[in-house]
């Protein structure tokens, strides 16, 4: 586009072009576009950003006509711009499906070889605790060897992290040991009811209140989870207990992190690491006591002569993934957002669920598969209305539903994302 401003017939000097009185009645602007445009695509056309390439004839007294050759902004911009945009969309695709795949395949592999050694080696407490101290003794190498920078803590961390490990212990122990009686499948299908006890207690004993629609997301969990709970073949009531002291203990577990974090510069990998130290202090007495070195050693023999050096390996492996699921997901949470997560946190528990079912061949009624697939939704349901809590009324459901689509049709991307992952791994 070529703009041309043609002076009167008074001569201008350098000082006048920083004077009002340049743009008078007796100037005039004129722009002298390239190709004929039509008032609006004229009007739209100026005002995009022009930058200048060239002036012709700055300053001269002989001419009347001052030319300055202009291009617009975005058609200075590189052509392959909408392909370098279309490649980090699709590794940061890629990045997301890898994540996803990891976080997804470390939780299965710690569910099945927790399960094995607890199938052979009934002692929960000290499954747990050897959890913990794998997760510990991988992070303070790594802070020693400096792979990840140790964090700066005080005083104050420390006693804002001793509620929040207290809950994390109580909910690792009771998941165990829910773990321990009944089948893993069962186990991941009550824990899918935790949104419930979240609810429930802040609304009961913090005084929190939330829209009809959350509360009506919860009807499919609780509806769900106690259908699986009927129609479970090898139901147990401590394991079913388990599971629901669990679920109530993370979410106390939550509540402490979000009031006693706040400001804390600690997180990410090395706040989860924290949280397994200070739980693995607080776990290893209370381990000792319900249990002890005996029954230790004796369980131990038992497991050995049972299933030979195997056995070993099965500790081993259950103890690391442990910790390396839980990093995993940290690590994802710092890349993707709330909604993503709890998409993947959903996907989470319906991998671990059907994978211990084939392993294990966990026999499973037509009714309480279906039970599981009505809480499972619920969670998720859940997890998309809860982000639309501060709104109200009807905004809160088209909200919500809007959520839902969203979610579910980027679930399928994710999906997409992971099958590729796979395919090229494989």
């Amino acid at each position: 586009m070529i703009c041309s401003v043609k002076q009167s017939a008074t001569v201008l000097s350098s000082s006048d072009l920083f004077r009002p009185k340049l743009l008078s009645s007796s100037s005039s602007i004129s722009f002298e576009p390239k190709k004929s445009l039509t008032t609006t695509s004229t009007i739209s056309a100026s005002s995009k950003p022009l930058y200048v390439s060239s002036i012709q004839y700055f300053g001269s007294r002989n001419r009347d006509l001052i030319k300055c050759k202009a291009y617009e902004a975005d058609q200075s911009e590189p052509i392959g711009l909408s392909e370098a945009e279309t490649k980090a969309e699709a590794a940061q695709k890629l990045k997301i499906g890898i994540y996803f795949a990891t976080w997804w395949a470390l939780n299965v592999v710690f569910n099945i070889y927790n399960k094995k050694v607890l199938n052979a080696f009934p002692y929960p407490w000290l499954t747990s605790t050897l959890s913990l101290a794998a997760g510990s003794l991988m992070m303070l190498i790594s802070w020693v060897t400096r792979l990840v920078e140790a964090p700066k803590t005080d005083v104050d961390f420390w006693k804002a992290l001793f509620p929040v490990a207290i809950a994390h212990t109580i909910g690792h122990v009771a998941a165990t040991v829910s773990m321990s009686k009944v089948a893993v499948s069962f186990t991941h299908i009550i824990k899918s009811g935790e949104p419930a006890f979240s609810v429930l207690v802040s609304r009961f004993l913090l005084g929190e209140s939330f829209p009809i629609p959350v509360y009506l997301s919860l009807l499919p969990i609780i509806g769900g989870c106690a259908l699986a709970a009927v129609t479970e073949l090898n139901f147990n009531m401590i394991g079913f207990m388990g599971a629901m002291i669990s679920n109530l203990a993370f979410v106390f577990r939550n509540i402490f992190s979000k009031r006693g974090m706040k400001g804390k510069s600690v997180g990410g990998i090395n706040y989860y690491a924290c949280l397994s130290m200070l739980s693995l202090l607080i776990l290893t007495p209370f381990a000792i006591a319900v249990e002890g070195p005996q029954l230790w050693a004796a369980g131990w023999q038992t497991a050995i002569s049972e299933i030979g050096p195997n056995f070993i390996w099965w500790v081993a492996a259950q103890s690391v993934f442990y910790h390396l699921y839980n990093q995993v997901s940290y690590m994802s949470l710092n890349e993707i957002s709330p909604l993503t997560f709890s998409i993947g946190n959903t996907m989470k528990r319906i991998s671990v669920i059907v994978s211990s079912i084939i392993i294990f061949r966990t026999p499973v009624q037509p009714v309480n598969a279906l039970g599981a697939a009505i809480a499972i939704f619920g969670t998720f349901l859940y997890s998309q209305v809860n982000g639309c809590s501060g709104k109200m009324g009807k905004s809160v459901i088209e909200e919500a539903v809007s959520r839902v689509c969203s979610a579910l049709a980027f679930d399928l991307q994710i999906m997409h994302s992971y099958t590729a992952t796979l395919e090229c791994l494989l």
